[in-house]
């Protein structure tokens, strides 16, 4: 298929997106900045006919956009094809282009959420215009949803949705989103798209010592300051035990056929260490992970503080909630409080017919290339959605060079995404959800 349409509208609608500023600073309970883009999305919808929906959580400016292209066949369950408006922070005194310029240079378009995840935006806001400008009637209801807060949790954003607008996505049973179908190249140039099928789920602790205040100048045994930082190497130095799952299995035994290099289960670490730049992704998903991100004590030089909190980052593997728990608290020891707040885990299976129309759509835009299933080491709005019964995959199909060291630009500095990797994603999309 040549460049045509929404492959022409996509670099441009990309660069547009990523100009507007929608930082999210992580204050799930104050306003947002996803209104401008969300306004922006809307419009271009509204613009080629689209009954569009614009909802805000309780938090003004939390904007999420919803519109549904009806399909042919009404017995069938809607595809839910989504992503979200807000992006993480950017100092541009790091980068080399500002970071919401949007400017396309060098054959990549540059900028805050390029990859995380303005750009797939835009191959989705171009596909749908494309469809409904040439009145395609697809397969199946689409359900186009662009939605806010997705990097401080989905609170204002798709769990706020699916908490009290579920009826926008009445019908959905499968969904497509970001971080997946992207392409990685072996060592003798044959490529493969990774699809996601699973997800860890994600456990944010606050950690919290207590003991004596006093005069810093005297003797103490009860430091809330020491028992935090001595609970917190512990817990640094810990490794959680080693977990083959089925995704991560399925990835490796795949690429162990594409380059013939045998793969020994009993050393999952070793065919991990072959993978470059991608074995820091996937090595993060062969066990439960907790890092430690924030740390808070004292007020003053000469005062020992009663408290010190700190906080975690947690990351288990579907279905090891209860045991990451109880491994933390026994690592931690009992004198440190622990507050949770968790999201499960996804896990779905690599089949049916939705994998099928990947795989062909990617098959004729690349021929030869193969569709592989991998393991998330983070999160997204999956988790949100998945609460509504719909099944999710990380499919936003982008071709990359084979010297990009793609999973680095995720809330990296210079994120970027490359031109003709946006052009070749639309154009799979445009294929797949005319047939899906």
């Amino acid at each position: 298929m040549a460049d045509g349409g929404a492959a022409d509208e996509v670099v441009g609608l990309a660069s547009e997106l990523i100009a507007i500023d929608t930082t999210n600073a992580s204050d799930s309970g104050g306003p947002g900045t996803e209104r401008p883009a969300a306004d922006y999305v809307a419009g271009k919808l509204a613009d080629v006919g689209y009954d569009v929906t614009y909802v805000e959580s309780g938090a003004r400016g939390r904007g999420n956009v919803i519109a549904r292209l009806t399909g042919s066949d009404q017995s069938r369950g809607a595809l839910l094809v989504h992503g979200h408006l807000d992006v993480v922070p950017a100092d541009a005194t790091e980068w080399s282009v500002h970071p919401f310029s949007g400017e396309v240079r060098d054959g990549f378009v540059w900028g805050r959420g390029a990859v995380d995840m303005k750009g797939t935006l835009a191959t989705t806001l171009a596909v749908a215009r494309q469809l409904k400008r040439e009145g395609v009637v697809p397969p199946r209801d689409i359900i186009f949803a662009y939605v806010a807060d997705e990097e401080a949790g989905g609170f204002n954003g798709a769990r706020w949705l699916t908490d009290n607008r579920p009826e926008l996505f009445e019908g959905a049973t499968e969904a497509i989103s970001e971080v997946g179908g992207f392409s990685v190249t072996t060592g003798d140039g044959a490529r493969a798209y990774l699809v996601e099928t699973a997800e860890k789920g994600v456990a944010w602790l606050r950690l919290t010592a207590r003991g004596t205040a006093g005069h810093g100048s005297l003797l103490h045994d009860d430091n809330a300051v020491a028992k935090l930082a001595a609970a917190i190497t512990r817990l640094d130095r810990h490794r959680f035990p080693l977990v083959l799952t089925g995704p991560v299995r399925e990835l490796l035994e795949g690429f162990a056929e594409l380059t013939g290099i045998p793969f020994d289960p009993d050393d999952p670490e070793a065919a991990v260490a072959r993978l470059g730049h991608l074995s820091r992704l996937v090595g993060a998903t062969l066990r439960d992970t907790a890092t430690v991100t924030m740390v808070e004590a004292g007020y003053k030089a000469n005062v020992v503080p009663s408290t010190a909190r700190a906080t975690i980052d947690g990351r288990m593997l579907p279905g090891r909630e209860a045991l990451f728990e109880a491994e933390l608290a026994e690592v931690l020891g009992p004198e440190i409080e622990r507050e949770y707040l968790f999201m499960p885990g996804v896990e779905t299976s690599f089949d049916g017919s939705l994998v099928d129309a990947m795989a062909a759509a990617i098959g004729a835009e690349d021929p030869g290339a193969r569709l592989l299933p991998y393991m998330l080491s983070a999160s997204t709005d999956a988790k949100s959605f998945q609460r509504l019964g719909i099944r999710h995959f990380g499919f936003s199909p982008l071709r990359l060079p084979p010297d990009l060291d793609f999973t680095s630009l995720f809330h990296g500095v210079d994120e970027r995404v490359p031109v003709d990797g946006l052009r070749f994603g639309a154009r799979v999309l445009d294929r797949l959800l005319r047939s899906a």
